[in-house]
């Protein structure tokens, strides 16, 4: 296992000064209480702020419903379970024995989780400037104007731009509860809108497709109110 961390920090290109928040990032909780969620909580929010600062820099006549609608196409799970191939990160994962069985080296959710992990784990590591440049050199190759043009708006970034438009505060997402055992969790997530009072929940075998199934009922929700 130490053989494989250390071939991963190369393809990182960051050796850490704590080897232990490395073998955190690339453990599931089917494998342990001491799992990857929380440095995924915290690479989600790095992630969000570096690519937001690349694309500022990089398409600066873009509006700021395109440079959104750029960032969630960025940042979603297709992008990053690609992310997670190149660095070979399937065969590193520490996976419980059920999720092993059922594919789990495998899965895009647990793959894309552990990027962001990963992510939070440099920034533990090394400070902030450090992730940035690990982020700028995974998102290094990809066509930032090909990927705006045949992006689609998801429901999180459609409900962003909803309530944007009408100078509204963003919606805030908790986690209400994890459903089933730990290697076939299921998230329920709710979405709140503060100055609507309105919640709204979704499910999802993801943290992030539970999001999006609450974003999806509340602009439901809010399209019926405000036809």
């Amino acid at each position: 296992m130490e053989a494989s961390l250390a071939a991963l920090q190369q393809r990182l290109q960051h050796s850490f000064k704590d080897a232990r928040l490395l073998q955190m990032a690339v453990t599931h909780r089917s494998f342990s209480a001491q799992h990857n969620e929380r440095l995924e909580f915290l690479g989600d929010s790095v992630l969000n702020l570096a690519v937001a600062s690349l694309l500022y820099s990089r398409l600066g006549d873009l509006s700021e419903g395109d440079l959104s609608r750029t960032r969630a196409n960025l940042v979603k799970q297709d992008t990053l379970h690609g992310i997670a191939m190149t660095l070979a990160l399937a065969p590193v994962l520490r996976l419980g024995e059920g999720e092993m069985r059922s594919g789990g080296r495998s899965r895009p959710s647990i793959l894309a989780d552990a990027v962001e992990a990963v992510i939070g784990a440099v920034y533990l590591d090394a400070g902030y400037e450090v992730a940035q440049q690990l982020v700028n050199r995974l998102f290094s190759s990809m066509d930032f104007q090909a990927t705006m043009q045949a992006s689609a708006k998801d429901p999180k970034t459609e409900l962003q731009e909803w309530l944007q438009g009408r100078r509204m505060r963003l919606p805030a997402y908790r986690v209400v509860a994890t459903l089933g055992a730990a290697h076939r969790q299921t998230f329920d997530v709710e979405c709140a809108i503060e100055e609507e009072a309105l919640t709204e929940r979704g499910i999802g075998a993801s943290r992030r497709a539970a999001e999006q199934a609450a974003a999806a009922a509340m602009l439901i929700q809010l399209k019926t109110r405000h036809p």
